[in-house]
């Protein structure tokens, strides 16, 4: 373990945030520092005007102490720049390493660039500014305005201000993966309460449509677990309810998880036709059948293709495939196989993501069993999925990174032009209300003054049936704030 001792409460999760990206092997904990540090290998001392770093390489190695300065009255945001800036360049010294995206450790680091587009700023102002700033890449700097610049255009054809866009959570699947933290139950446990779940679902529905009335509803997105867990008939019923509690009739995007091919009959994919969904998602994660069986995905590389097939068959011309990057025991050659199958079924976008270790997921225990060694993401792997999605004639249209991803790259999605998935846009970039609905969901509420506030469901199912009434209770008083508008 790695215990960075802190003199003065401030910054514990940028600080933890960079230094974890530098030592990703290693359990890190800040903590404020009571008397005689007990571990000197990182200890930051912040004073009036200065910030002091002192490192060592290991416990009895030389210590080298380093520091910056900042003026007396230097605002939160600035000195929160220098230490990290402080931090990066002690310890890319230390060690003779870099980060692709330098000091910057929040989700979503296509703000940046998109707040600077809307003051005007030219493109090689921001990238300097980033650069400088943040000490990322030429080639993250690129790809974020990039991107930035393509969120901006699709978001301004969006009633983003005077709309708002619905998420619907079905938390159920065939399997958990290894690698999964989201709200997710064995669809085989919960079969029999499937129809309660449903009815909480309609309720919350209801109260949702009545409350966003006076709102143009832009965007659905129904996700999960998966989806198409559900039976045919039950699809049918979740798709009608909302047919007849909300006005879909500006809606600019539908999309249903369809997810895991071993959830996916041509039945189930008619059901979704003849509703209009616009955009479904079959996500392989990867083509190497070992590692589907270990991330536990109970299906086969082939039926992930017939699944595929069977959704153009029936008319879907927006399908989306998820991939992971980083999965335990993959190397180059198996990244290069994924994708030379992906191109040959041709999806109309491509995600690409970056392996997040998650602490709510198996792949923790398995981790301190195999070691973090076995996983494996670089710049190599990373190029080999973007060259695939240009080659499908596709380009980057929104980016958002996690905590420990694999390798400190991001999650990309790439799409055909006409193809993206705007309210993946939406959920990132946090311009318009999300209601969402649900176990485990959490709503955002864009308020008049821009703040930006969040209301969430109960993840366990059970008392999500139960505590229907509470979970409307708390939305109301979310939504009862008076809302960003034109």
């Amino acid at each position: 373990m790695l215990t960075v001792w802190i003199n003065k409460a401030q910054f514990e999760y940028d600080i933890h945030s960079l230094v974890k990206a530098f030592y990703p092997e290693e359990e890190v904990k800040v903590l404020r520092a009571e008397g005689e540090k007990q571990d000197h290998r990182i200890a930051i001392e912040f004073g009036e005007t200065s910030i002091k770093m002192t490192l060592k390489k290991e416990p009895q190695a030389e210590v080298r102490v380093s520091e910056i300065s900042h003026s007396p009255d230097a605002d939160r945001q600035t000195v929160k720049n220098l230490l990290k800036q402080l931090i990066y360049n002690s310890l890319s010294k230390l060690l003779g390493k870099k980060l692709p995206w330098g000091t910057l450790t929040g989700i979503r680091p296509t703000k940046i660039p998109m707040t600077m587009l809307e003051e005007g700023k030219g493109e090689a102002q921001i990238m300097s500014f980033m650069q400088d700033t943040y000490f990322i890449s030429e080639e993250k700097g690129v790809l974020s305005i990039d991107i930035a610049k393509r969120e901006r255009e699709l978001l301004s054809r969006l009633h983003y201000k005077d709309g708002y866009s619905l998420y619907i959570g079905i938390p159920f699947c065939p399997t958990t993966c290894l690698y999964c933290s989201f709200t997710s139950y064995p669809i085989c446990a919960w079969k029999n309460r499937v129809d309660d779940y449903l009815e909480a679902l309609e309720k919350e529905m209801a109260f949702t449509s009545s409350a966003l009335s006076d709102k143009v509803l832009d965007t659905v997105y129904i996700g999960g677990g998966t989806p198409t867990t559900l039976e045919p008939e039950e699809l049918e019923r979740l798709l009608c309810s909302l047919e007849r509690f909300f006005d879909l009739s500006r809606l600019q995007e539908f999309t249903v998880e369809a997810g895991r091919a071993d959830s996916i009959t041509r039945e189930k994919l008619r059901v979704l036709k003849k509703h209009n969904i616009t955009r479904i998602s079959v996500n392989p994660q990867t083509m190497k059948e070992e590692t589907l069986k270990l991330i536990g995905r109970h299906h086969t590389v082939d039926q992930v293709k017939v699944a595929f097939e069977s959704a153009r068959e029936e008319g879907f011309d927006n399908i989306n495939m998820d991939v992971i990057l980083g999965l335990p025991g993959e190397t180059v050659e198996d990244v290069v196989h994924t994708m030379e199958e992906i191109k040959k079924l041709r999806p109309d976008s491509l995600t690409v993501h970056s392996l997040a270790i998650k602490r709510a997921s198996r792949m923790n225990s398995w981790i301190e069993e195999k070691g973090l060694s076995t996983l494996r993401n670089t710049d190599e792997t990373m190029g080999i999925a973007e060259r695939a999605a240009r080659v499908m004639g596709m380009e980057p249209y929104y980016l958002y990174r996690q905590k420990n991803m694999s390798g400190n790259f991001e999650n990309v999605g790439y799409a055909e032009p006409g193809k993206y998935g705007i309210y993946n846009i939406l959920i990132m970039e946090e311009m318009q209300t999300i209601a969402a609905l649900g176990a485990g969901s959490i709503s955002k509420a864009v308020l008049g003054d821009g703040r930006i506030e969040r209301m969430d469901n109960v993840k366990d199912v059970a008392l999500y049936i139960e505590r229907i009434d509470e979970m409307i209770e708390r939305k109301r008083k979310l939504l009862e704030k008076p809302l960003e508008t034109v």
